[in-house]
């Protein structure tokens, strides 16, 4: 069974690289027979808070392009219970970590990657428990998880085999939040997902959700990381670039084609067309948009 989900943050509108995206999951979703979910990652309050409404738009957005999703909408915010069984349930390989950023960013070596990462040099794995008494007397902790240097590889259907060092990440904010890497784990393991596909600006991230995917005793998912959308001046799409929200952009009729195409797919009208379109063998190791796609206020390819 292909079981695919769309993740996102209600901290602002959806752009058109996000719709971008979760169209091609809802395609190779749709084309494999499997199911296409739908979870609201909403564990940052104070952005959802100043979002007003964002996940009612982005919802009404996915909508109005004929993205429908299977079972009900999954929310963050409502499971924070599975977090904590979660940590509980990886034992002695999490420890507190009372690092500020900065520390961090002066002890660590150069970023990994593109996204700016930095792995953590492992400080406070090495505290004596009178250290540690003596830090939480002045700062609270943040939960880490020994990832004892280990290397895992997952296999991707734009970019092959990847493969990446797991550092010793958060798994748990020092406000208590449970962190992104934690709670996207204990979510796909939750929800049976088997695929994921999302913009490779993640790339670099999903070894180290793979590794925790089978520390918490799931099978890491096939994954399929899509070129963003990038604006005129050749970055990522943004607010800059100014029309680049589905209401912004002409709406469903003036978007959907621009979308279709930028898959590959040709100008298709509607979902029913774009299915029509897709490629039906081997289809998720054959994804058929390997670039990124170029967007101008005119709906242009370039």
């Amino acid at each position: 069974m292909h079981i695919d989900r769309y993740a996102p943050s209600p901290t602002s509108d959806l752009h058109l690289g996000n719709l971008r995206t979760a169209l091609a999951g809802w395609l190779l979703a749709r084309v494999a027979g499997g199911q296409w979910l739908m979870r609201v990652e909403d564990l940052d309050e104070a952005r959802v808070r100043a979002a007003g409404g964002a996940e009612a738009r982005q919802l009404a957005d996915l909508r109005a392009l004929g993205l429908t999703w299977d079972g009900p909408v999954v929310r963050q915010s409502e499971r924070l219970e599975l977090y904590r069984q979660a940590v509980a349930a990886l034992g002695g390989r999490v420890y507190e970590c009372f690092c500020t950023r900065r520390e961090i960013a002066e002890a660590a070596s150069a970023p990994h990657g593109d996204d700016g990462y930095r792995p953590y040099p492992g400080t406070c794995r090495r505290l004596s428990e009178r250290e540690r008494a003596e830090r939480r007397a002045t700062r609270p902790a943040a939960l880490r998880v020994r990832g004892d240097g280990a290397s895992f590889t997952i296999q991707d259907a734009h970019a092959g085999e990847v493969t990446g060092i797991v550092d010793d990440f958060v798994l748990v904010r020092a406000d208590g939040t449970p962190a992104y890497n934690l709670a996207v784990v204990v979510d796909d393991i939750a929800m049976g997902v088997t695929h994921i596909t999302r913009g490779d600006d993640l790339l670099s991230s999903a070894p180290r959700q793979a590794w925790l995917t089978e520390q918490l005793g799931g099978s890491p998912a096939r994954y399929a990381h899509v070129g963003l959308v990038l604006g005129p001046d050749g970055k990522r799409l943004a607010k800059r670039d100014g029309a680049v929200t589905l209401a912004e952009a002409g709406g469903p009729a003036a978007v959907f084609p621009w979308l279709a195409e930028s898959l590959g797919l040709g100008p298709c009208r509607n979902v029913e067309e774009a299915l029509a379109a897709m490629p039906g063998e081997s289809l998720f190791e054959r994804v058929v948009w390997r670039g990124q796609g170029f967007w101008t206020s005119s709906t242009s390819i370039t």
